[in-house]
C-alpha cells in the first residue's frame, strides 16, 4: 500500500488518492479504554509495536458480555514510551511523597514494579487522557488526497495518521511523517517543490530553531528520562558539559532499552546519560526492506526500530543547508528530527518532521495548486479556514 506519486497529487489534488495496491496488514493491534497500563505496556512490548489506537467499548449486557462500539470507535492513539515514562514519573512522585528519599529502587524488573504498585500498573488507559498522554485520532480513508494528510500533520502533533476502511471504520494501516517526507522528495526538480525546498534553513522560521531540550552527559539517566517526558519533539540532546558539543541524543524510541536491561533500570540514578548513549548496539538488519512506503501495517510500526541512527550518532545539519538537504538526510536515516549545529559542533536548535511538513502544507504552497473543492472541504474537516492568506482555527 502506498500513496500515488506526489507529482500527480499536487497537479490534480481531486484525483490524487491513497491507493490500495497490495495487502500488508497483519495482526493490527488496538488497545481499549478499559485496559490497564500494565497490560497495555506488556501487549505493545510483546508484539513489538510502538503504539496503538485506543478503542472505546460500551458494555450492553454484562451477563452475555455483549458489546457495542460507538460509530467513532477509535478515540485516541497512545505509544509505548509515553506510558513507560508516565509509570516511572508516577513511581518517583509516589515515593517522594511517602518517604522523601527521591524515589525507590526498582527490584526484579519493570513488570514486577507495576505489579507491586497496582495504583500505577492497574490505572486504566482511559485515565491517561487526563495527563495528555493520548494523541488525537484523526484518520483518513483510502480515497483521501495527500493534501488532507498534510493538513492533519501540520495542524496536530500526531505520531501517525491512521487509515480506515470506509465500510466499517476499521484501522487498516498508518501513514508516518517520515513516509510523507519521502513522498514529497519524489517531486524534487519540480518548480513548486524546489521553490520551497531549495531555501536555506537560515531563511525559514521553525518552532525550535533556537531552542534545544538537553541534558549534560554527566547527568543521570533518570534526569534524562524526566527531560524526555517534558520534550514535545520526543527527543533530547546530550551535551558535553565542558565543550558544550553535541555527543548524542535520547529518543522516546530508545525507552524500550531501559526496561529490557535491569541494570539500566535499577541504576538509572547512578548511570549517566553519556554512558547510556554509548551502550547501544544498533546494527542494521538487511533482511528487512528499508523503503517501506507510505502506508504501514501495525507490524512495521516497530518498537525496536533497527533503521534509526545510533544514539551517539544523531542526525545533524547546519543553517547553511537547504531544506531539501535536511529532508534527504532525515529520509535516509529514518530519523524524526535533525539537530542544527554550528561550526563548534554545538547544538543551536532542532528541526522536526512536523516543522518540514508545515512548510508544504496548504496554504503555504502556491495558490495555483490549492486543491479546489477538496481543499475547502479539508479545511472544514480540520476546523480551519484561510484568513488573509494564513491558516486560522475556527475555535
Amino acid at each position: 500500500m502506498d500513496l500515488r506519486d506526489i507529482e500527480n497529487v499536487m497537479k490534480d489534488s481531486e484525483s490524487g488518492m491513497i491507493e490500495k495496491k497490495e495487502t500488508l496488514i497483519s495482526n493490527l493491534l488496538e488497545l481499549r479504554t478499559g485496559d490497564s497500563v500494565r497490560d497495555a505496556i506488556h501487549m505493545l512490548y510483546e508484539k513489538d509495536v510502538f503504539g496503538a489506537p485506543i478503542a472505546d467499548v460500551l458494555d450492553l449486557d454484562e451477563s452475555t458480555s455483549a458489546t457495542r462500539r460507538f460509530s467513532d470507535k477509535y478515540i485516541g492513539f497512545i505509544d509505548f514510551a509515553s506510558m513507560v515514562l508516565w509509570c516511572l514519573e508516577e513511581l518517583e512522585m509516589e515515593e517522594r511523597h511517602t518517604n522523601g528519599n527521591g524515589g525507590k529502587e526498582i527490584k526484579n524488573g519493570f513488570t514486577t514494579m507495576l505489579e507491586q504498585n497496582p495504583d500505577i500498573g492497574q490505572t486504566k488507559v482511559s485515565e491517561l487522557a487526563k495527563s495528555f498522554l493520548w494523541d488525537p485520532f484523526f484518520p483518513v480513508q483510502l480515497d483521501e488526497t495527500l493534501f488532507h494528510v498534510l493538513l492533519l500533520l501540520s495542524k496536530h502533533r500526531l505520531h501517525v495518521v491512521p487509515i480506515i476502511e470506509r465500510s466499517n471504520s476499521n484501522v487498516i494501516g498508518f501513514i508516518t511523517q517520515n513516509a510523507v517526507i519521502q513522498l514529497l522528495l519524489k517531486s524534487s526538480g519540480l518548480e513548486w517543490f524546489d521553490s520551497i525546498a531549495d531555501k536555506a534553513l537560515s531563511g525559514i522560521r521553525f518552532e525550535n530553531e533556537e531552542h534545544v531540550v538537553y541534558v549534560y552527559g554527566d547527568q543521570s539517566i533518570a534526569e534524562a528520562l524526566h527531560a524526555l517526558r517534558e520534550s514535545q519533539i520526543g527527543a533530547i540532546a546530550v551535551i558535553n558539559r565542558g565543550s558544550k558539543k553535541l555527543i548524542g541524543s535520547i529518543r522516546r524510541s530508545d525507552i524500550h532499552l531501559i526496561i529490557e536491561n535491569d541494570n539500566l533500570l535499577h541504576n538509572r540514578k547512578n548511570l549517566t546519560a553519556e554512558e547510556f548513549v554509548h551502550m547501544e548496539t544498533n546494527d542494521f538488519d538487511p533482511s528487512i526492506e528499508k523503503d517501506l512506503g507510505a502506508l504501514l501495517s501495525s507490524g512495521t510500526l516497530c518498537l525496536r526500530n533497527r533503521f534509526l541512527p545510533r544514539m551517539d550518532s544523531p542526525v545533524t545539519n547546519k543553517k547553511t543547508d537547504t531544506l531539501k538537504q535536511v529532508m534527504k538526510n532525515i529520509a535516509e536515516t529514518k530519523s524524526s528530527f535533525s539537530f542544527l549545529i554550528d561550526d563548534m559542533q554545538q547544538a543551536t536548535g532542532v528541526l522536526t518532521l512536523r516543522d518540514i511538513i508545515i512548510q508544504f502544507a496548504p496554504p503555504c504552497i502556491d495558490s495555483s495548486i490549492h486543491g479546489g473543492r477538496f481543499f475547502e472541504s479539508a479545511l472544514q474537516q480540520t476546523g480551519c479556514h484561510v484568513e488573509n492568506g494564513t491558516l486560522a482555527c475556527n475555535h
